[in-house]
């Protein structure tokens, strides 16, 4: 009988949990993206929600079939997996040559030719959407309570237009730069710009540097994205959207995947909910072997090494250093490591395929994350308290790394010139100077200090948008006003005006004054 009861129990919590789940359409970014989409998703769904996940063709890592959500597939040729490698391989080798204006500017080039390609891509997916009548037909049936997507490309957030839904953004980036840029007041005197690697303590020539980066790369994302958004705005919008961007800044809520732990100080928006470490999680207990091997380790501890899925094959030279480095030590090393075994590799060095990340991270014994400088590998290193030895590749990493370094968290090597001597004193220092690893738990203990877990809070104000049908309460109308009235310049102007007028006719009236007491004087005389 008590079985029988506890079965009905759990029968009808199921029930009421779907019974007043919402309903969420995902419109995600492929790649490392996903892995942060894929973290909500679960979660949303472990909450009862029903999730559709709008998806290509040829898409690298998101799945047409899943338990966690139904697909929308969007026919768009089969995956390239090479076209990845490829753009990998090439930033790798251009970066190997070193760090310098050139260097930096052919990576520049290229990131954004590439991008420029995926941006046409993600315009040819939305417009085959828009232009199936039973496709959208359906969509608007299903009766969605909101649209999910990261704005590092606009296909999630031309659909919510389309649809007229509320809209929640999963983000760290745009397709114009960083998240805050687009919404929040960045005073570029104290605000760094992402890439220019300051902090918000700047000197004169910072300062003057930052500007320009900013301007620099402000023109460059606009030139890049702009001719493809804006076609696609006028041809489905018309004159109802005069500007692309402004759909993006329309957003009732920026999810930011980061937090004060990492972001420097800096003017934010009600509707900017920080979620940095969402994805991180207690370790779990380590496979067997590798538990062995971590236990083999004694009091000298482990080291791990992961450059990520994108860069995790480093040309043999580099390797051979680094494990001829890693050889010198005492600590047992666990590399995540793709290529020929290098022939410089210690006893103490076990290279695997697959390395359980978070859970060696927070694994007592780690000492040390030699790591590329990737958002989510820098999270999860603040989250369990591990300093890092960072080798920055491309993109956000050098920048990410550098506000580790001015924490006193990380030491950063560069590895286009990096030898085995270089490195193992590197990373001697992080491992022997107590410094880093207190100034990383500290930082760990921040981070954890809050009121509610940043996915749970994530998922609150996703919930919250179900509930209200959107939260227009909390959305800036800053972005729709030109820059003379943003800035106040009219009132200024108007101002600076009237002050003038009433100079000018006290200087009318002093005058004639004086001049009625000159003629009476000489009359008097």
């Amino acid at each position: 009988m008590l079985s029988h009861l506890l079965l009905v129990l759990v029968a009808l919590s199921v029930f009421l949990s779907v019974s007043t789940g919402g309903k969420v359409l995902v419109f995600p970014v492929d790649g490392s993206h996903w892995v942060n989409m894929k973290v909500i998703i679960e979660e949303l769904h472990s909450r009862g929600h029903d999730i559709t996940v709008v998806r290509s063709s040829n898409s690298w890592h998101i799945k047409a079939e899943s338990p966690l959500y139904t697909s929308l597939t969007v026919p768009m040729g089969q995956p390239d997996n090479d076209e990845v490698d490829d753009l990998a391989s090439a930033l790798l080798n251009i970066r190997m040559k070193g760090r310098s204006d050139s260097t930096e500017s052919e990576m520049m080039n290229l990131v954004m030719e590439r991008f420029s390609v995926y941006t046409k891509d993600i315009c040819t997916m939305v417009t085959k959407m828009f232009e199936d009548e039973s496709l959208m037909r359906s969509l608007r049936d299903a009766k969605y309570d909101l649209v999910l997507t990261d704005p590092a490309f606009g296909g999630g957030v031309f659909l919510a237009h389309r649809l007229r839904l509320p809209l929640v953004l999963n983000v760290r980036w745009t397709v114009r730069g960083e998240a805050h840029l687009a919404i929040a007041p960045s005073p570029l005197s104290y605000v760094p710009f992402p890439g220019a690697e300051l902090t918000d303590k700047m000197t004169f020539f910072q300062r003057l540097y930052n500007v320009m980066v900013y301007v620099f790369s402000q023109n460059y994302f606009s030139g890049i994205n702009e001719p493809h958004y804006t076609d696609l705005t006028k041809r489905f919008f018309g004159p109802d959207v005069t500007d692309y961007f402004s759909l993006f800044q329309d957003a009732d809520i920026w999810l930011m995947r980061n937090d004060f732990t990492f972001e420097f100080p800096r003017p934010t928006m009600p509707n900017v909910v920080y979620m940095g470490g969402f994805q991180c999680k207690p370790a779990k207990q380590l496979p067997v072997d590798l538990e062995e091997f971590v236990q083999s380790s004694g009091d000298d501890g482990v080291i791990i090494m992961s450059l990520g899925t994108l860069f995790a094959k480093l040309p043999n030279y580099v390797t051979e250093e680094i494990a001829a480095g890693f050889a010198q030590l005492p600590q047992k090393v666990i590399w995540r490591h793709q290529g020929p075994k290098p022939s410089t590799l210690g006893n103490n060095t076990l290279l695997v395929d697959w390395m359980p990340q978070n859970d060696l991270l927070g694994h007592p014994k780690t000492k040390v994350f030699v790591a590329h400088g990737g958002t989510n590998g820098v999270q999860e290193a603040i989250y369990h308290g591990v300093p890092i030895l960072g080798l920055p590749l491309v993109f956000d990493q050098p920048d990410n790394l550098s506000r580790m370094v001015v924490r006193g968290t990380a030491k950063v090597v560069d590895i286009a010139t990096v030898d085995r001597a270089a490195f193992l004193e590197a990373l001697k220092e992080v491992l022997y100077e107590p410094s880093y690893r207190e100034n990383m738990q500290q930082l760990s203990r921040i981070h954890h200090d809050q009121p509610m877990k940043p996915l749970d809070r994530a998922v609150f104000w996703i919930e919250f948008v179900m509930r209200n049908g959107g939260a227009p309460h909390l959305r800036t109308q800053s972005f729709r006003m030109p820059w003379i009235v943003y800035h106040s310049v009219d009132v200024m102007v108007t101002l600076m005006t009237a002050l003038l007028l009433l100079l000018l006719i006290l200087f009318l009236i002093t005058k004639k004054c004086l001049s009625v007491l000159v003629k009476k004087k000489v009359k008097s005389v």
